[in-house]
């Protein structure tokens, strides 16, 4: 087992409406549980839908309309996750009725709470609300629920979103991600320079984790 003082700084490009995030993200946790290793986690946004109207869309039409999926594929998929996310303690509930929605408000809250160092705990936070609860996460009374839920200024926070005050900066950090080539996530940065793309699964995660403790030693 390694065990290393420092923590190694892990820069996460995600949406919070991406199942694979949730998956990618849980291995890496316990990728760093088992191995000893510490991890600095900061999220990054991506909208995979970025056109999404306010109303957003059945989830599973919109997986159809957009990849092609039948419904026979659709189910394998959501069954698939729903198993990985039970072996990785999350709960992935999905039903016929949840719809994919706008993400942009959801991805300012994530900004806003990393100022104030907490932007770990609204992402997870989001995740949940998302895939277990079934919250529309552009409904900005759900978001400053969500604020207040992990210790944040609920009125504050639907200020913020009300004022659109972080529109810009959002805007800037998406740009910054997707002009250096990422497409696609999960997307992880470990040690601001070593790219690793999709849920890799724990032993991998772990395997890179050891290697980068191991240089410090």
């Amino acid at each position: 087992m390694t065990d290393t003082p420092e923590p190694i700084r892990v820069d996460i490009v995600s949406d919070v409406v991406c199942p694979w995030c949730v998956v990618g993200y849980s291995q890496l946790a316990k990728a760093a549980k088992d191995t000893g290793v510490a991890l600095d986690v900061h999220w990054h946004p991506f909208e995979l839908n970025p056109q999404m109207e306010d109303e957003g869309e059945n989830l599973r039409e919109h997986i159809t309309r957009k990849y092609g999926s039948t419904a026979a594929e659709s189910q394998q998929a959501r069954d698939r996750l729903t198993s990985l996310g039970a072996e990785l303690g999350f709960a992935f509930r999905f039903s016929d009725d949840m719809r994919i929605v706008n993400t942009f408000r959801a991805h300012q809250l994530i900004d806003w709470a990393e100022d104030q160092e907490r932007g770990q705990e609204a992402k997870l936070a989001l995740f949940n609300a998302y895939f277990t609860d079934r919250k529309d996460l552009h409904d900005p009374e759900v978001l400053a629920d969500i604020a207040d839920s992990i210790g944040l200024d609920r009125t504050a926070a639907a200020a913020m979103l009300d004022s659109g005050d972080r529109t810009e900066q959002v805007r800037a950090k998406e740009q910054f991600w997707t002009s250096r080539g990422v497409t696609g996530v999960p997307a992880m940065v470990f040690d601001r320079q070593h790219l690793v793309t999709g849920a890799q699964g724990e032993t991998n995660y772990a395997r890179i984790l050891e290697h980068l403790a191991g240089q410090r030693s």
